[in-house]
């Protein structure tokens, strides 16, 4: 188990890349003018920022049921109730790059008799299964926007290469004895990552990936299908597979530019989209600002309560 001294510097790192995220993102919101914001959010209303951060809570709790069904594939279970709050004080993390700050819940379980192998292998196993579920959403768009082709083309390719080398038992099992037979530190690593890909695999079988799928479309869907909501409440409306597929595409790229929460390239393209769709540019910007502040930095919000509270 990994000391505190030896967690401090990549916390730290972590820690270092959410504040500068912040930053951004205020930035951003002092570019686009808090009283455009403020003024939209009287006219949207409290109800639908209620539903806003409700189909967001639904995102979470969706994605936390998936999570649970990895870990018991992966013979690792506990309490539901300590269990979610570990779960959401990862999100305190989330504007890490590529989220991988949430892997802090890796260190939340070890207390409670889950490997590192199993938790990290569950993570990854998520982050593939996010992946494809907004790329099948985002598919939804590619008959009117030819540009975003290539990308989600590419994103597609590379999931499915993944999967197919982790499936490949012969090479993993050659890299695993090479090695092992090694005195080195970086050796010791790859041995420990061949497990967690072992792991990964177990979450993946057809069953698995028909689950995970299912529980991601479902989940990324309630959060687009909130921002087709706020789009009509700040009286620009879209068709509902618009802008699904606007919102689908924002969170691809940010998730492919592996910047910390996709900041700078989600907002960019939402905005960017919405504009080629005839929205004006100040609704634009802001329908952008509330949608994010609505779904990354709520659960930013909910996941650093939730940390608060772990010893």
């Amino acid at each position: 188990m990994n000391s505190p001294s030896s967690l401090k510097l990549p916390l730290r790192a972590v820690l270092w890349s959410v504040a500068l995220a912040a930053v951004a993102y205020l930035a951003l919101s002092l570019w686009a003018g808090w009283r455009d914001v403020l003024s939209a959010l009287v006219q949207v209303g409290p109800w639908v920022v209620l539903g806003l951060l409700s189909l967001s809570l639904g995102n979470y709790v969706l994605r936390f049921v998936r999570w649970t069904r990895y870990l018991a594939l992966l013979d690792a279970s506990l309490p539901w109730r300590e269990h979610l709050a570990i779960y959401f004080s990862g999100f305190a993390l989330t504007t890490s790059p590529g989220k991988l700050g949430e892997m802090l819940r890796s260190v939340l379980l070890k207390p409670y008799g889950v490997p590192s192998a199993s938790s990290l292998a569950a993570f990854f196993a998520e982050r593939a299964s996010d992946l494809l579920s907004i790329i099948v959403l985002a598919a939804v768009g590619l008959w009117a926007y030819a540009p975003a082709r290539p990308v989600v083309g590419l994103a597609l390719l590379v999931v499915c290469l993944m999967l197919a080398l982790v499936q490949w038992t012969a090479g993993i099992a050659a890299v695993d004895r090479w090695a092992m037979s090694r005195p080195q530190k970086w050796a010791k690593l790859l041995v420990r990552l061949c497990e967690i890909v072992l792991h990964f695999r177990r979450c993946f079988s057809l069953p698995a990936m028909t689950m995970g799928l299912a529980i991601g479309v479902l989940a990324w869907f309630a959060e687009g299908f909130g921002f087709w909501w706020l789009l009509t409440a700040v009286g620009h409306p879209l068709p509902l597979t618009t802008a699904v597929f606007i919102y689908a595409f924002a969170m691809l790229v940010g998730a492919l530019s592996f910047l910390p929460g996709g900041l700078g390239s989600s907002e960019a393209v939402m905005f960017g989209l919405l504009v080629l769709n005839g929205i004006p540019e100040p609704a634009a910007v802001t329908a952008t600002l509330i949608c994010r502040m609505a779904t990354l930095w709520f659960a930013v919000a909910l996941g650093a309560a939730c940390l608060a509270r772990q010893r």
